[in-house]
């Protein structure tokens, strides 16, 4: 008898311990193995769902809103932009609601649910009632325009946050296990990330586009709602694999609440208190009357340091958003024939996507040479400034584009049962602008995710990534309100209905003007994220510590007893 086959029952008593059938080596790895690899597919199949169903309603948005609804071409970017926007953003929302109000399952339910009924709305807008909804009375019955609007919106509105929920539980980020790694292996994943994701829009735009502008018109938007079923079904095979639980770090809201508390003991400052610190954010420091803790100020310090590249991105964000609204319109309005066969208008998002799966690799090898001659590889902030070089030099071929695009005769083009006055000039002479975006995206998404990671500690980098994801999301916001302004302040020159009688091209010089300096700035701050050898460090100090420093914070407070002497003797014990 082996001493493991006993096993101690209450109140003394032993029963012999029943031997295993089942062979030790055949139990648990097999088992788990077989797990992982299905968690693996269906994450990769849901993220590949919820791809698909994002760029199927952002693909011809435009053209829907134009030719179905009856937008301008301003409002019809604006709305396009903020579903980005919003699509953008609400992971950040959602996880943190999953995080302190209802629970990640929970909240993965109720976004599928509103993923689900968002786009089963936008078929019911879509659908053309005036070609299979007629009565014994040969009467049609259309949706009021009023109706579509509401519907419309709604489906966006829903669609949008059950997208971020998914992205937020599903596929976040920190799912990956990236703790650990180095700064080219850190470099190499996120290269490859942005291309699997690139490949799959490339997939999407030339599918999808050609169905809704050329096969079935306005049903093309039954395709998010197949999709959908798709990624419902994914999560219902294995619902517990699914769920990424992140580790417990610092919290939004708490790092919110530093510079709100910071900001607040400033404005006392200067009214009641008195005293130096080094920061301003010190002064939310519990020992300095604030409160928040000293590890809460030290972590949002060290992210801190970020937020001037996180701003910069905003404007630059702005710039890319021009590919599914600006550049768009440019497309829509050019010769889109080639031979006897019309081209979709996502064609040409694919060759803003080409430069990104051929630079991948390239990058892949030039860093590897680098690394095996033992030579410095291009640091991550001069790429990005290259990148936001690029993105200029996008913008201003844009505006030359139009003035060569308005120097070519009209043409007749039929684009989704209507048919438009357009340019007869090829569409293909727009490349030059898709390429050197596509280029800029390529060099600056995986180089900012670098920067952003590895410049912080562990356990608050999800905290710096959903920091950067709010740059993302708020680009888009701050593109479509540069639209809305420009288009009102210009008349609607700048931003026309009809492109032949206005100047969309100034529109693009402005943005190139302003993106040009924000490159500057970028050049200029670029020196402080040259170093990514040392990562961001924590400050981290027991119970004990942190009670001392409370108590010297209630004697500085009162003015009880002298501050020198209460510091020394503090310091002293510490």
């Amino acid at each position: 008898m082996f001493p493991g086959d006993l096993q101690r029952l209450p109140g003394g008593r032993s029963q012999r311990r029943r031997p295993s059938q089942t062979p030790y080596s055949d139990r648990g790895p097999p088992k788990k193995t077989r797990k992982k690899l299905q968690v693996i597919i269906c994450v990769l199949l849901v993220e590949l769902c919820e791809r698909f169903t994002f760029f199927g309603i952002v693909c011809n948005m435009i053209i829907f809103c134009t030719v179905k609804l009856g937008y301008n071409n301003y409002l019809a970017a604006t709305v396009n932009l903020c579903f980005v926007g919003a699509s953008t953003l609400t992971p950040v929302l959602a996880g943190w609601f999953a995080e302190t109000c209802l629970g990640r399952t929970k909240v993965l339910y109720l976004c599928a649910f509103l993923h689900f009924f968002g786009t089963a709305m936008l078929p019911v807008v879509a659908f053309p009632f005036e070609d299979f909804y007629i009565d014994t009375h040969h009467m049609t019955h259309q949706l009021e325009h009023r109706e579509q609007q509401i519907l419309f919106y709604t489906g966006l509105l829903a669609a949008a946050l059950g997208i971020g929920g998914i992205r937020a539980i599903l596929c976040p980020m920190g799912a990956y296990s990236l703790q650990g790694y180095n700064q080219h292996q850190l470099l190499s994943f996120f290269n490859w990330f942005y291309w699997l994701v690139n490949l799959n829009s490339t997939v999407v735009f030339l599918g999808i586009a050609y169905i809704q502008q050329s096969v079935a018109k306005n049903l093309g938007f039954l395709i998010p709602f197949t999709s959908v079923l798709l990624a419902l079904l994914a999560i219902h095979m294995i619902r517990s694999k699914l769920i990424y639980k992140p580790k417990k770090g610092g919290s939004l809201l708490t790092t919110l609440g530093v510079f709100l508390n910071s900001f607040k003991m400033c404005c006392l400052h200067y009214r009641y208190l008195s005293g130096d610190v080094a920061s301003w954010l010190d002064r939310a420091k519990e020992n300095n009357g604030g409160r928040y803790s000293e590890t809460h100020v030290e972590n949002v310090k060290v992210l801190a340091k970020l937020f001037p590249l996180y701003g910069l991105q905003l404007l630059y964000r702005a710039c890319i958003t021009q590919i599914p609204s600006g550049y768009y319109i440019q497309t829509m309005n050019s010769n889109l024939h080639l031979s006897n066969l019309l081209l979709p208008i996502g064609a040409m998002n694919v060759i803003s996507i080409l430069p990104l799966l051929l630079l991948a690799p390239v990058i892949e090898c030039v860093t590897t040479c680098y690394l095996s001659m033992d030579k410095t590889p291009l640091a991550p902030a001069k790429v990005i400034t290259l990148g936001h070089a690029c993105a200029t030099l996008s913008v201003l071929a844009a505006g030359l584009s139009e003035l060569q695009r308005k120097a070519y005769p009209l043409v007749e083009q039929t684009l989704s049962g209507k048919v438009l006055q357009v340019s007869s000039m090829p569409c293909f002479q727009l490349a030059p602008q898709y390429i050197l975006l596509g280029l800029a995206e390529a060099l600056v998404t995986p180089a900012c995710s670098l920067i952003s990671f590895q410049l912080t500690p562990s356990h608050i980098r999800g905290i710096s990534l959903h920091f950067l994801t709010l740059s993302y999301g708020g680009g888009c916001f701050l593109g479509a309100f540069l639209i809305q302004f420009v288009y009102f302040l210009s008349g609607g020159n700048f931003y026309p209905n009809t492109l032949h009688d206005g100047n969309l091209e100034r529109f693009f010089f402005l943005l190139a003007t302003l993106m040009a300096i924000n490159t500057l700035v970028c050049w200029s701050v670029s020196y402080r994220y040259i170093d990514l050898s040392v990562q961001g460090k924590a400050l981290t100090i027991s119970p004990l510590t942190e009670k001392l420093l409370h108590y010297k914070a209630c004697l500085r407070f009162y003015d009880t007893v002298d501050r020198s002497y209460t510091t020394t003797s503090i310091e002293s014990i510490l």
